[in-house]
């Protein structure tokens, strides 16, 4: 089995004690969140728009409202997502400052993105 080059792994990762089950657990919860093809394109409906309504994210991704405010609540769990109230609509933004880099890495591994 032959060893990554160092330069490719984070030293932070690389220096940091094996993960215990607590954040194992947590990080696996994390994954499955970000895991589903709907929340990642309502993720990036989101960052798209800064900020957006149910209705609004449930158009652009094709989805209907329920779906989407289900999806957005487990989100919400993770506290990736935040809302805000005007009237009678909610609208949701990003707060993890961490998840949009997530998605790019995702896109960089896949070949998707020429800059990275």
């Amino acid at each position: 089995m032959s060893r990554a080059a160092p330069s490719v792994i984070p030293p932070a990762l690389a220096q940091r004690e094996l993960l215990d089950r607590p954040e194992v657990d947590q990080l696996a919860s994390l994954f499955r969140v970000l895991g589903n093809d709907t929340r990642l394109r309502v993720l990036h409906a989101i960052a798209r728009a800064e900020e957006a309504a149910v209705s609004d994210i449930a158009e652009a991704v094709g989805a209907s409202s329920q779906a989407v405010s289900n999806h957005l609540q487990r989100m919400a769990d993770q506290q990736i997502v935040a809302t805000r109230r005007d009237g009678n609509r909610i609208y949701y933004r990003l707060i993890d400052p961490c998840v949009g880099g997530v998605m790019e890495l995702g896109l960089c591994l896949l070949g998707h993105n020429p800059d990275c």
